[in-house]
């Protein structure tokens, strides 16, 4: 499952000795195009190393059957492939994170969109591997005129609003890995880990220093990786969403994997990256696209409106000075 459409930028801070009782596990791998690591505090109802491995492996294998649009006989590909306008009956976890993304797509007035699908493979950014190219005007307004509301969802059920509609799930599909990894986790007894997937992380209890656990959110510089700023969390999600890493270079422009659900071109603005704290990872990984996508000043009047802790950075018009800019409830983590 490659969901490479968007760079995670996240470093965990290194963790001090353990003071939280438990045995500290490790678990690393790749999965969804990129890696995973989950540092995990073991307890006395806690199944045992293998048992873990495996129910990591299973939610992970899951996940994948459902949502990899690298995958033609997941889920999401075959719905991709027909072209009915029938309802769909879909497996739950497919039609909950499909309505999670139609809810933040109307909550960011389209900004955020995962039916950009024809859009994301003109621009190269997609499962086909065409060439990264500019389309032409013509070409997007074409491709855009099969977006529309995208999907409907009722229930366990999907249906496409336009037989051209092509559903992409890489803003959201690494966040419900998380979350159902650490789902996992708990149904086997583990109550204080963290669970990250290629920046996209949820965290519960306690880290083995007995505190809340620090994540360290990237300059969002390749040429000068370092942590911008550091939250504590416990109990939640975080995901952020940089334009950086991940993007193209035609006649001296730079063109980002981030697409704006408006207008079907990738984002252009000082915004470098969009950090969000969520009740889920899948939320929070829904949201920092959506923020990115917004920018700085409108994504922090919404953010503020429906208190998201929301961190935006932003770059200088030189592109080498940084500035942060934190959402009221983003700010009271910090505190």
């Amino acid at each position: 499952m490659n969901l490479t459409r968007r760079t995670i930028l996240f470093a965990p801070l290194a963790l001090a000795a353990c003071r939280n009782s438990g045995e500290v596990l490790s678990f690393n791998g790749n999965t969804m195009g990129t890696n995973y690591s989950i540092t995990a505090v073991t307890g006395a109802n806690s199944a045992s190393r293998e048992d873990l491995i495996a129910g990591i492996d299973q939610a992970l294998a899951t996940v994948h059957a459902e949502m990899s649009n690298w995958d033609s006989s997941s889920e999401v590909s075959l719905f991709n492939a027909s072209a009915s306008t029938n309802s769909q009956t879909v497996s739950p976890a497919f039609a909950q994170v499909m309505k999670s993304a139609e809810d933040v797509r109307q909550q960011s007035g389209g900004k955020f969109n995962v039916a950009l699908g024809p859009l994301i493979e003109a621009w190269g950014f997609g499962a086909t591997g065409q060439t990264r190219t500019q389309p032409t005007d013509a070409q997007i307004a074409s491709l855009m005129s099969g977006v529309g509301a995208g999907v409907e969802v009722d229930g366990n059920t999907i249906r496409k609003t336009n037989p051209a509609t092509q559903v992409y799930l890489s803003s959201i599909a690494k966040g419900h890995g998380v979350d159902r990894v650490a789902q996992a986790l708990n149904d086997l007894g583990v109550k204080d880990y963290m669970v990250e997937i290629g920046g996209d992380l949820v965290t519960a209890g306690t880290n083995p220093d007995g505190q809340s656990w620090q994540v360290g959110i990237e300059k969002p510089d390749v040429l000068a990786l370092g942590v911008q700023s550091v939250v504590g969390i416990s109990g939640m999600g975080l995901a952020t969403s940089g334009d950086y890493r991940n993007y193209f270079e035609a006649d001296g422009q730079r063109f980002s994997h981030i697409l704006d659900g408006e207008t079907g071109r990738p984002v252009d603005h000082a915004t470098a990256s969009a950090t969000v704290v969520a009740e889920n990872a899948m939320m929070a990984d829904a949201w920092s696209t959506a923020m990115l996508t917004l920018g700085r000043e409108r994504g922090l009047e919404l953010a503020n409106e429906m208190n998201l802790a929301v961190l935006f950075i932003e770059r200088d018009a030189a592109g080498d000075t940084f500035t942060t800019t934190a959402s009221a409830q983003f700010a009271a983590l910090q505190a």
